[in-house]
């Protein structure tokens, strides 16, 4: 270890200690699960980010916070997985391939499916590649040797797996339902895939003839374009208004159709005219009420949006062209008599933005009322899932217990085909891990499986299941803990923890540590429409990425936003200079010291037992905060040790015995610095694994790397909580000698007369035995230690544990040059007084001007009032 800072360079550059530090890493299988079986496995998935595009903020938290559990897990000598993957993102992905294609003028048709797909697949290659480089960057200590893909084979034999199993149970149905369709990319959504946003709308009310002809009823609604639809008019049975009309019939205008009146308890009585126009074709509730009086279901828009055949004279017209026109087309008929306005919640999709349209569709489903009721009962025994915090076990219970069905058809190309074949003649269906024997005899359904579904078996298709035997599967699930944002409880959590416990009859993962979101620096989401983005890379070109990382996995507590901000990344890059700094001069000053020379048992000053002794603390409280997931908190207690106890005391302290005369004392402090170096970088290193490996490697140490190195545990034997208390007496007479110098401007190099009063026999004889740190400290010209001292009468003060400090103003200052001083100040407070006060005295300014700013101005008279108090009393105990 000798020179070792030419191995250092003089200023701190992450650019070039991250430099191929990663692939050193990556090449060393580091990062690898070894299957040892002399430890406990320890295993997390990563969320797999979609192939659609490059990792934002949210991923880089979301990834920091997972690699520094693996990490320290690994320190802590758990045989650790980190598994790494992507997703297949259907609707997303195949979105971008048809918008690249369109803009070289084509579509997946002129393509065909089998083409298309390919581009598909390049696509993913493309885009997978880009994420690995982030991932590079930012550290992340991945299996790569496990990596797996959403549609890779493996996955996919599982995908198919769980259809034909949940089919042959009865859990998976084929039906004509009302689903959310999205007429941009012509295919269903399910439920949490529909974003709602309030719209201003109307109510469109009107008049439908009786058949004979003995009047009218009112009906209202928000879409009177599906009115062509309509096959029925609906009332409470109990409505005295309208119970002689059930029964009957009335004419739908426009169409001419003859639809019956009905009754059913659905309808609210209280609700604008009790009477409800009924389209099972258009509307989930009136599908229902359409089955239980056995009405006909018309369907009259096509996939796309446009109105169909049996919209008439509107077919061919956009939905929304066709409401402008069959309101003209209405209100001159007479039957449309009012048009009010009307504020509404209005389903989009979350993928294109376009407005969801309720559409009859005949799609796939599973069937969710035994699963979720599994899933809910396990939240009651002792192996459930611990949700952190816990208050997002209540959001995840409450959409457990409120499920539907959920629709897991798309029509799209991109993702798992779904398994079934219909027979070209008969139309029997077939469900099966592979075709009918006599192929082509049957055509496949030509729909993929919801992206979720294939998610939904993430943590266990991952590692070999549905082969039970698979070696990953017994070793390593289920997994430890899932890390995820609050926004995907019901996408993805829930759905993981109903699949995993119906095909392992085990809960996924022990805990679940829910993030929220990014938000900018005034707590605004992050959107592109917004422009308030920030790419995690280009934070990592500027700042490196264990500042980055810092910031993310310490700036908030679990399950709250975070905040980001640029000043707050770079005041860590200056805590990140401050370690290399101290680093460095440690270096310097270890005298080629190797690990083995590394001696603790030598005679210690205070300052070594209290470096020691904070360590201890530190380790236990770092260790005890991370296990509970409070990184936040680690942040604080790690930042406070290296930034003010180690950088700011000890390593002050260490310069007397470094350069002074004791051969005995400087190997002590060497193997102090050396050892609390090594330790303080151990529990750093999940945090900023970069710069903690670069100055590891320079420290004396043992081990190829720090990524495999022990974490650091607590040593009783080094813990001295008196040198603890004695140190703290130090560092309160030094901090208060230096605010009394500072409150009257003097400098630490002009010596001056320090008086310390001691309040016994102890803790003079403390203050005896560490003369040497005041006196190097304080910078006294003469330095009193005493019991028993009387103060003169012009002195500065302080109070602190055990001891008054007097310093007599003789000495400390020129009491007429200090007046004068003093006397300019109070002038100029005064004035500023004077100023606002007439201000405030001015009527007209006071009923004038905003609230702010005579607020403002009353905040400036008390701020300068108490100045002016201050430099008073100041003046006072000068003159005695």
């Amino acid at each position: 270890m000798e020179n070792n800072e030419l191995s250092m360079p003089t200023k701190y550059d992450p650019k070039a200690i991250e430099q191929g530090r990663y692939d050193w890493w990556v090449k060393g299988q580091y990062f690898e699960a070894k299957d040892d079986e002399t430890k406990a496995p320890y295993t997390i998935v990563i969320p797999p980010p979609n192939v659609t595009g490059k990792l934002h903020l949210g991923h880089a938290w979301d990834t920091t916070l997972q690699d520094i559990l693996t990490r320290m897990k690994r320190m802590q000598g758990y045989d650790v997985l980190w598994l790494p993957g992507m997703d297949h993102a259907g609707i997303a992905t195949q979105a971008k391939v048809e918008q690249k294609l369109r803009e070289e003028g084509k579509t997946r048709y002129d393509l065909g499916r089998e083409k298309f797909l390919e581009e598909s697949w390049k696509w993913k290659e493309e885009y997978a590649e880009f994420i690995r480089q982030q991932w590079a960057k930012l550290g992340l200590g991945l299996d790569y040797s496990r990596e797996r893909f959403t549609l890779d084979e493996g996955l996919s034999k599982a995908v198919r797996e769980v259809f034909v199993s949940l089919y042959n149970k009865g859990l998976i149905y084929r039906g004509e339902y009302i689903i959310n369709w999205d007429p941009a990319t012509k295919t269903a959504l399910s439920d949490i895939e529909v974003i709602y946003k309030d719209v201003q709308g109307a109510f469109y009310h009107m008049r439908y003839p009786l058949a004979d002809g003995s009047g009218h009823i009112e009906i209202a609604t928000t879409r009177p374009e599906t009115m062509l639809g309509d096959t029925a008019v609906a009332v409470h049975p109990e409505d005295e208004r309208y119970k002689h009309l059930i029964g009957k019939t009335v004419i739908l205008p426009i169409v001419g159709r003859e639809i019956p009146i009905v009754g059913d308890d659905y309808v609210d009585m209280e609700f604008g005219s009790g009477a409800v126009k009924i389209t099972p074709a258009h509307d989930p509730n009136d599908f229902e009420i359409g089955n239980r009086h056995n009405l006909e279901r018309v369907l009259i828009m096509n996939e796309d949006g446009t109105m169909n055949e049996r919209a008439g004279k509107y077919n061919g017209m956009d939905r929304f062209d066709c409401r402008k026109q069959i309101v003209k087309d209405l209100q001159e008929e007479g039957i449309l008599f009012e048009i009010e306005d009307h504020m509404h919640s209005v389903g989009h999709s979350e993928r294109s933005g376009a407005v969801v349209e309720p559409y009859l569709s005949t799609q796939w489903f599973v069937k969710m009322q035994p699963l979720a009721d599994a899933a809910v009962e396990l939240q009651s025994k002792e192996d459930k899932v611990n949700f952190v915090p816990d208050r997002f076990e209540k959001t995840y219970l409450h959409w457990m217990e409120n499920i539907r069905d959920w629709c897991i058809s798309r029509q799209l190309w991109w993702g798992h085909r779904i398994p079934a074949w219909y027979h070209k003649e008969t139309g029997e269906v077939y469900v099966g891990h592979e075709a009918p024997a006599d192929a082509e005899n049957w055509e496949q359904d030509k729909d993929v499986l919801d992206t979720w579904f294939s998610s939904a078996l993430w943590p266990f298709s991952t590692m070999g299941w549905p082969d039970a035997e698979a070696a990953d599967f017994k070793r390593y699930y289920p997994t430890g803990v899932l890390v995820t944002g609050y926004d995907i409880i019901f996408f993805w959590v829930s759905r993981m923890i109903f699949q995993g416990l119906e095909f392992t009859g085990e809960r996924p993962f022990e805990d679940v540590l829910i993030h929220g979101l990014v938000r900018d620096a005034e707590g605004r989401k992050m959107s592109k429409s917004l422009g308030n983005g920030v790419d995690p890379m280009e934070v990592i070109d500027q700042y490196g990425a264990d500042s980055l990382r810092y910031f993310l996995s310490t700036g908030s507590s679990p399950g709250q936003d975070l905040r980001f901000s640029v000043e707050k990344v770079e005041s860590i890059w200056n805590f990140a200079n401050k370690i290399w700094n101290a680093s460095r001069f440690a270096l310097m000053n270890m005298n080629g010291l190797k690990y083995e020379e590394i001696d603790l048992s030598g005679e210690k000053s205070v300052a070594d037992k209290w470096i020691l002794t904070r360590l201890n603390d530190t380790i236990a409280t770092v260790t005890k905060l991370a296990d509970r997931y409070e990184f936040g908190e680690v942040g604080r207690v790690l930042y406070n040790f290296i930034w003010d106890d180690f950088c700011d005391w000890y390593i002050e302290m260490a310069k007397l015995p470094l350069y002074g005369e004791n051969e005995s004392a400087k190997k002590t402090t060497r193997s102090i610095l050396a050892y609390v170096l090594d330790n303080t970088m151990r529990l750093l290193h999940p945090f900023m694994p970069f710069i903690t490996e670069e100055i590891w490697q320079n420290l004396p140490h043992s081990g190829d790397t720090i990524v495999t190195a022990k974490w650091p545990e607590v040593n009783d034997e080094l813990s001295d909580q008196q040198a603890a208390a004695d140190m703290k007496l130090l560092v309160d007479i030094i901090r208060s000698v230096r605010n009394i110098r500072a409150e009257v401007n003097t400098p630490l190099s002009k010596k001056i007369k320090l008086i310390v009063k001691a309040k016994n026999e102890n803790v003079l004889s403390t203050l005896q035995y560490n003369r040497a740190y005041i006196e190097r400290f304080c910078n006294p010209e003469e330095l009193v230690l005493s019991t028993d001292v009387a103060a003169p009468d012009k002195a500065m003060t302080a109070v602190v544990t055990g001891a008054e400090l007097i310093l007599p103003l003789e000495g400390l200052i020129n009491i007429e040059e200090e007046l004068a001083r003093l006397q300019k100040e109070w002038d100029k407070w005064n004035g500023e007084v004077e100023r606002v006060q007439k201000k405030l005295g001015n009527e007209r300014f006071v009923s004038k001007a905003p609230q702010k700013v005579v607020d403002e101005e009353r905040a400036k008279e008390k701020d300068y009032s108490e100045k002016r108090a201050a430099v008073e009393a100041r003046m006072k105990e000068m003159k005695g």
